[in-house]
């Protein structure tokens, strides 16, 4: 039956379950210390038979003095004519205190006695005693109920604040256990990786409808996404593959342009759209969690670069620390290659000149690629290194490309545990960073 409550009525369950036990226990509270002072009636009985062997022994003018002195706001003593003692009620605290009151009595000789509950038309309720005395008129004192203060020598706010507290905690204990599933679904949800397995949760063996149902659907899209991440590689694969039959089949065909500008041109667009899908195929890659693993020394990487660009008459500058200890990476060659060739390609393509240096750390290793071009606005900095955003919004590939350098170097740098990050350079232009953790032998 439990099983099959939602989460909104167990949620509501608990609240009104809570509420109900602090009202039932404050009411309980509050009759236990009730009756705790009701029953602490020792010191009244050896009173009573004080005031009655008083009374007894005192002339009747004297009377109303001695009852004066002895009453008070909660101890009322007044004299009744005749004998009216009636019996004592069948409650067990009121049949005590008729035992202990005849006990004292019984050392004067023994009195009729009777103790009852009473109501003051205040609504308050209090103790009589009725004692006969021997002068033939009847003694009735009052014990007023006074409010509970203290319960098992404690003050009564601080139990009741006691089982306040006892009764949240209680309360949230069992709210953390219905949500338990929740939060094992978030730390889940962190953990997802498309290139890695299904991080399946186990159906909890108890818990809300909703619950089982929202961990059921987690477990599925799981298996939806490890489905066609392998389903997107595979195709990206055949794409690439028959992309470049037909861009080779391309390169052959236009050597028989005539034109030489026009061949060369040609001869452009294939090399760019070639460079475009391996990009595109590299970053998936790196996405699906399918780069090899080696151990590469980026700093070797990074001269290997700067050299063809200097070939190619590119300027290009490398500083190097003379002490540099080295910056061995754990990953892959081809797509460190690929971080380093798009960021130098992209600064020669809008600063004309780069500058490139190495700074290393203990856990890390920074790039500093830096161009002389106008560089790029605080506000447009991530989102050029989101796929296909170009600050220079023309169609003209010769003046922006395609919009897939940074976004391809972001992923691949992500992919190796790395950040990438754009600044200012100091001499003006843009300075884009790279940060890769390094592996200590």
């Amino acid at each position: 039956m439990i099983s099959r409550l939602t989460l909104a009525t167990r949620t509501g369950l608990i609240v009104v379950l809570s509420l109900l036990a602090v009202l039932l226990g404050a009411f309980a509270i509050v009759q236990l210390a009730d009756t705790s002072e009701a029953d602490d009636t020792r010191p009244l009985p050896a009173r009573i038979a004080s005031l009655v062997s008083l009374l007894e022994r005192s002339p009747a003018d004297q009377h109303p003095l001695i009852l004066r002195a002895t009453s008070s706001r909660v101890f009322v003593a007044t004299l009744e004519p005749g004998s009216h003692v009636g019996t004592t009620q069948d409650r067990p605290f009121l049949r005590l205190a008729a035992r202990r009151l005849e006990e004292q009595l019984d050392a004067l000789g023994g009195r009729p006695s009777s103790v009852t509950l009473t109501r003051a038309p205040d609504s308050a309720t209090g103790i009589e005693y009725r004692i006969g005395l021997t002068t033939g008129d009847t003694l009735v004192v009052r014990i007023r109920s006074r409010l509970a203060t203290r319960l098992f020598g404690l003050p009564l706010w601080l139990v009741m604040a006691a089982f306040g507290v006892l009764v949240s905690l209680i309360a949230l204990a069992a709210m953390h256990h219905q949500t338990r599933p929740l939060a094992r679904l978030a730390s889940a949800v962190d953990r997802i990786d498309p290139a890695g397995p299904p991080v399946l949760l186990p159906e909890p063996a108890s818990g809300a409808r909703e619950i089982h149902a929202l961990i059921s659907a987690f477990n599925r899209l799981q298996a939806r996404l490890s489905h066609l991440m392998r389903a997107r590689m595979a195709m990206l694969g055949g794409i690439s593959h028959d992309v470049r039959t037909f861009a080779t089949r391309l390169r052959l065909r236009i050597d028989r342009i005539p034109q030489h500008a026009e061949r060369e041109r040609a001869a452009a667009d294939i090399a760019d759209m070639i460079r475009l899908l391996d990009d595109a195929l590299l970053a998936s890659r790196a996405g699906a969690g399918e780069l090899s693993e080696s151990l590469v020394e980026f700093d070797d990487v990074v001269r290997t670069e700067v050299e063809d660009r200097r070939a190619e008459g590119k300027a290009v500058e490398l500083h190097i620390p003379e002490d540099s200890p080295g910056a061995v990476v754990l990953g892959d060659r081809l797509a460190l290659r690929r971080i380093v060739a798009n960021l130098v390609d992209n600064a020669l393509k809008y600063g004309q000149a780069v500058h490139l240096s190495l700074a290393f750390g203990e856990q890390t290793v920074v790039l500093n690629v830096d161009d002389r071009g106008p560089g790029i606005p605080p506000e447009h900095r991530e989102a050029v290194l989101e796929p296909f955003v170009r600050l220079e919004t023309s169609r003209n590939r010769r003046t922006g490309g395609a919009g897939l350098g940074l976004a391809v170097v972001r992923s691949l740098v992500e992919a190796h545990g790395g950040t990438l990050s754009i600044e200012d350079a100091p001499a003006g232009g843009a300075r884009v960073v790279v940060r890769l953790p390094l592996c200590r032998i």
